[in-house]
Formats: C-alpha cells, sequence, structure tokens
C-alpha cells in the first residue's frame, strides 16, 4: 500500500471519529426526547362514570288479598292497562257464603239489643212501682209516728191508759219495717235496671263485633276482583287462569304480576364512596345502554342512598359504593328533562324502547368550570420539594458556589408541580389542581395559559426529570 492511500485512509477514520464526537455532543446539547401538550384555557367538566340497569321508576307488585282459584284473567304480559281495569277474579264463593253469614250474625245481635232495650223498660217500670210503694209507706210511718206521739203525751198527761200506747208504738213498729222493705224493694229495682242496661251494652258490643265481621267479610268477597292500581304495561305476569293463589293474610301471600310505567324509567348505579360526595341531586348526566350504543340519553340524578352497600366486608378486597337513581330522559329530550316526572303516557318521539333489567354506562357531570386553565392530567406529576433543594445545593457545592446555611428538613414535602419547556430546558412549576374531567386537570395557579408542558415519557416525567435538564421535543 502506498503512503499516500495510508494518509487517505487515515484521514477517513479521523472523519468518521471526528462525526461521531460531533453527533453525541450534539445529542448530548439537544437533550432528551419529550413529549409535550399545550396548557388550554376552556371549560372543564368534572364527571363520575359508573355502571347500572334500568328499572322503571314507579313499579308495582300485585298480590291477592284473598286465597283462592284464579277463574277469570283479561290480561297478558306486555298489556297496558289503565287505573281501574279488571286484571283478574278470585273464585268468590266461600267469600260470598262468608259475607251472607256475618250478615245474618248482625241481625242475631240487633235482636239481642231489642231484648234486653225490653228488660231495661221492664225494670225501670218496677222501679217506679218500688218508689211509689216506698212513698205510701213513709207516708204511714210518718201518721204512725204522729199518733205515737199523740198517745205518748195522754199518757203522760194520766188521760190515756198504758194500753192505748203500747197500740200506737206498735203500729208505728209496723210502718217503720214497711218503709224500710219499700225502700230495699226500690234498690233491687235500680239494681235490676243497672243489670239490664249492662245487658243492652253487651248486646251492642255484639253487634259492632258482628258489623265488623260483616264489613270485613264484605271487604273479602270485594277483593275476590283485583283491580289496576295505576295505568302503565304489565312487565310480569306470574299465574295462568285456573292457577290457585294464595293471599296476603297468609305470610306474604302470591305475587299476581307487576305493572310500571315504561315511559319513566330510571337507571341505578354503584357509586364509589370516594366521588358520591361530588354527585348532587340535580346534576346531569349523559345515558349509555349496552343494547343502544349509538343512541345516548339524558339523564338526572333524582336520588343519593345514604347507606352504603359494601361488597367483600371485613376483607382487604372491601369496596364500598353509595347506589345513586338517575331518571331518563326520553329521546330526543334533554338532560333537564329528566329532573321531573314525565306525564303518565308513551314518549312522543320515537327511540329506544327501554326494558327494565338492562345495562348501561352513565356519565354524570358533577361540576363545570369556564374559562379554565388545563393541562393533560399526566402531565401533573409530584417532587419532594426537600430533596430538590438538597440536589440543588450540592450542584451549587460542586460548581463551587456558596450554599445557604439553614438546615432541611429530614421529612419529605411532596408538591405537585408540572415541567414546562422554556428555550429547550425544563422549567419545574409548583401548581395548585382542581376538578378533572376523562382526560385533562384544572390548573387553579402555576399555569395562566399557553404555557408547552411536558407529558412523557412516563418514567422520565415521574422519577428522572429534573429542574434546568435540556430538553428536545418529540417530533
Amino acid at each position: 500500500m502506498s503512503p499516500t492511500k495510508k494518509i487517505l485512509i487515515g484521514l477517513g477514520v479521523l472523519l468518521v471519529v471526528l462525526v461521531a464526537v460531533v453527533v453525541v455532543l450534539g445529542g448530548g446539547e439537544d437533550g432528551v426526547e419529550v413529549e409535550t401538550a399545550e396548557a388550554r384555557v376552556r371549560t372543564i367538566t368534572q364527571t363520575v362514570s359508573a355502571s347500572g340497569t334500568v328499572a322503571s321508576e314507579v313499579e308495582v307488585a300485585i298480590s291477592s288479598d284473598v286465597s283462592g282459584e284464579i277463574i277469570f284473567l283479561a290480561v297478558e304480559e306486555g298489556d297496558r292497562v289503565q287505573q281501574g281495569d279488571l286484571l283478574l277474579r278470585v273464585r268468590p264463593d266461600f267469600y260470598a257464603t262468608e259475607a251472607e253469614r256475618a250478615r245474618a250474625q248482625v241481625a242475631t245481635a240487633q235482636s239481642g239489643v231489642g231484648e234486653a232495650q225490653s228488660a231495661v223498660a221492664e225494670a225501670e217500670r218496677s222501679v217506679d212501682q218500688a218508689r211509689a210503694d216506698l212513698a205510701r209507706a213513709t207516708a204511714e210511718r210518718e201518721r204512725a209516728e204522729r199518733a205515737l206521739a199523740r198517745q205518748q203525751d195522754l199518757f203522760d198527761r194520766d188521760v190515756a191508759p198504758a194500753m192505748d200506747l203500747e197500740a200506737a208504738r206498735g203500729a208505728f213498729e209496723v210502718a217503720r219495717a214497711s218503709e224500710q222493705a219499700a225502700r230495699q224493694a226500690v234498690s233491687g229495682a235500680t239494681a235490676r235496671v243497672a243489670s239490664a242496661q249492662g245487658r243492652v251494652r253487651s248486646a251492642r258490643t255484639q253487634v259492632d263485633g258482628a258489623r265488623a265481621g260483616a264489613r270485613q267479610a264484605g271487604q273479602q268477597l270485594a277483593q275476590t276482583a283485583i283491580y289496576a292500581p295505576m295505568s302503565g304495561t304489565v312487565s310480569q305476569l306470574n299465574v295462568e287462569l285456573g292457577e290457585r293463589v294464595v293471599g296476603t293474610a297468609q305470610m306474604s301471600g302470591t305475587e299476581l304480576m307487576r305493572i310500571a310505567r315504561l315511559d319513566a324509567m330510571t337507571m341505578e348505579i354503584d357509586v364509589n364512596e370516594n366521588d358520591v360526595v361530588h354527585v348532587e341531586v340535580g346534576d346531569s348526566a349523559r345515558v349509555e345502554v349496552d343494547a343502544y350504543p349509538s343512541e345516548a340519553l339524558g339523564g338526572a340524578v333524582v336520588e343519593i342512598a345514604n347507606s352504603a352497600r359494601i361488597q367483600n366486608a371485613g376483607t382487604s378486597q372491601a369496596v364500598t359504593n353509595f347506589p345513586v337513581v338517575v331518571r331518563l330522559a326520553a329521546a330526543g329530550a334533554s338532560a333537564g328533562d329528566a329532573a321531573r316526572v314525565p306525564e303518565e303516557g308513551v314518549p312522543s318521539g320515537p327511540g329506544p324502547i327501554l326494558r327494565p333489567g338492562m345495562s348501561g354506562t352513565v356519565d354524570i357531570f358533577t361540576r363545570s368550570v369556564p374559562q379554565a386553565v388545563v393541562v393533560p392530567i399526566q402531565a401533573v406529576t409530584a417532587r419532594d420539594f426537600n430533596e430538590v433543594e438538597r440536589e440543588r445545593r450540592r450542584q451549587a457545592e460542586a460548581r463551587g458556589e456558596s450554599v445557604p446555611d439553614t438546615p432541611i428538613p429530614d421529612g419529605e414535602d411532596i408538591r405537585r408541580v408540572v415541567f414546562v419547556v422554556v428555550d429547550g430546558e425544563a422549567e419545574m412549576r409548583e401548581v395548585r389542581t382542581g376538578i378533572t374531567d376523562d382526560t385533562h386537570i384544572e390548573i387553579r395557579e402555576g399555569l395562566t395559559g399557553g404555557e408547552t408542558v411536558v407529558t412523557g415519557p412516563f418514567r422520565l416525567l415521574r422519577t428522572e426529570l429534573a429542574e434546568g435538564d435540556a430538553v428536545k421535543v418529540d417530533g
């Protein structure tokens, strides 16, 4: 190989090395590649999402109050009924007989009242007679008493013999005994009146009891015919013609059917305890039913449970949720229309046919902030400001600069920060955050909007990126 060729080869190798060094050094000056996004000013709405099942807001389970055989069934499942429509009849024969027997018992009890009232009248006449006899006996006793006084005076003046005095005294004693007997007769007659009046009260009580039994028998007879308590649709039919049912007098009774208002539907969802504190009655919602994925409905929160449902209670996997009821608006209606119960009837506009038991998801819009500075959620990270200060002092000492003498606390001082790209470097800014939606978070303090913030890569942003690092925007 000639010397000239060796020189050329050496110059080529040296050129390659120099290019490699320039590339390496140049790449280091450009910094690490990062993903960025712009901090924007717009309205942000916080949402709470959960899944649940569709149900009728008004659904009535109908049971029979009496037991017996169904002899007439007027509806089928899916039929629409109006309030007061006859739904079915239970065989009334037994209850008709009981009603007739109860009416006969009322008549018997009423005749007993008449007999007792007659006894009272008879006893009152006896009282009147006894009082008349007492008056005569009293008058006779007073006359004999006066005669005895006259004879005593005559005897004391030696005008009348002792025999006349004794005769007057005997007549007085007889009259007094007759008066006492008449007085006892009055007491006895009065007692008989009170006894007769007691029999009247007892007889009237029996009448009241018989009438109550008659009313009950009449009600049971009327209950053999069952009418619709509300207008709606027969959403569930559990019996057939000829089937025997058990009335509610025996335990819970047989559930015959259910009537629901299919034009007033709700969805009950389970909201986690951390999210339910943000939900209020009246919040608007967006509802997607799995059976109709392309037709979203409006809704409004109408009920929030006070008691939680705890799954896997007592274990480390325990989950605490609160049931929340969202009323669905008719197809084409706004969420605000769902805040009030719709008028009874079929929805006017065409839309999905919802049935109880369908599943779906609900997004509840709990709070909105207009003109908020927002960044992607992943742009917000956390740093220990005590450790950041230690690292800053270490770098200052390495450069030979003086550092403050104030001690740094041993504990952690964790704060939320975002990294803003300024002149090719990462500038760490402490921020105060607010509400979030599915992708963005509100920045209340620390940004004004328009800044370029670092959003990734995840590992770099979470642990490695530091104040002043050179960065290069990816793409």
